[in-house]
């Protein structure tokens, strides 16, 4: 079985993971730890429960080894109304579903052999999808490693490259809006996502700019000319280099290093001072990619 970017994800997390001391992985859970609530959801950076966040929690918990309280994580997702979702929080629960069958024993790989055909809901069907665009590459991300983790198949494969083509920039990378001459960190590391999916992460222009934007201090901005490299498009920019196998042009570890707070968490950019599970993600993320 070829393994799928939710599993590349979870090999990237763990190889993170032992590259942390013993105080500095305790440090860590704490900080996952403290952001949890009482029905053993995940808070958001206002404090509120949000499933999102709860994804984020939830696969840090099962990769740091933070206990969970099963029955109090099938109640939760009882009460979640998936009718209701935007692409990007349906997704996020669907995903929550096979991280709580991860809690109650198993692996991921071996998780998704296992199980059959999950019905999703059709893309067409979203009231709300990024950029308010089905075919714009993160929309097209988010759904692909969907059907991938639900054991869909994509049977339109030139039809998806096709459909990207629109949002590739000249000179390398892609935006989220099509006709774009600027292209964005997010929007190429979503297209080679889907790409690489599609046709085995086959060396490409696109992984070489990608390679190619990273700065000197071992960082990725949003987009060129961005005021400074987010921890965000840095995990995920080094992320996706690794799944083509392309080593990035300079070493991240003090980038990375820099973002890590005495709270055992992540912060997004060298500006902020406080972290939560999304950007603690990131950043064990990060760690496995070095």
């Amino acid at each position: 079985m070829k393994d799928t970017l939710s599993i590349q994800l979870f090999k990237t997390l763990q190889k993170g993971k032992k590259k942390l001391s013993e105080e500095a992985l305790h440090r860590m859970a704490d900080f996952v730890n403290s952001q949890r609530t009482d029905v053993d959801s995940f808070m958001n950076k206002s404090g509120m429960e949000d499933i999102y966040y709860t994804l984020f929690g939830w696969m840090l918990s099962y990769v740091l080894g933070v206990p969970l309280d099963t029955k109090k994580m099938t109640v939760y997702l009882a009460r979640q109304d998936m009718e209701q979702m935007d692409l990007i929080h349906y997704a996020a629960c669907m995903r929550c579903r096979m991280i709580l069958s991860l809690m109650k024993g198993g692996t991921f790989r071996f998780l998704l052999k296992r199980i059959s055909s999950v019905e999703v809901k059709p893309l067409s069907e979203f009231n709300s999808v990024p950029h308010n665009d089905l075919l714009s590459p993160y929309s097209q991300y988010i759904w692909l490693s969907l059907l991938e983790d639900t054991r869909h198949s994509i049977n339109n494969k030139e039809a998806v490259f096709d459909s990207l083509s629109e949002y590739h920039v000249p000179g390398g990378g892609f935006a989220n809006v099509p006709g774009s001459e600027r292209a964005t960190t997010n929007a190429t590391v979503a297209a080679l996502a889907v790409r690489g999916a599609l046709a085995n992460y086959s060396k490409n222009e696109d992984i070489l700019y990608l390679q190619g934007i990273q700065e000197k201090t071992g960082g990725f901005s949003a987009a060129i000319g961005s005021p400074l490299p987010d921890l965000l498009s840095t995990a995920t920019s080094l992320f996706m280099l690794k799944c083509y196998e392309i080593k990035p042009a300079f070493s991240p570890s003090h980038f990375i290093e820099a973002h890590w707070l005495d709270t055992g968490g992540f912060s997004a950019t060298l500006l902020e001072e406080n972290s939560d599970v999304e950007y603690t993600f990131y950043g064990l993320l990060a760690l496995g990619t070095v």
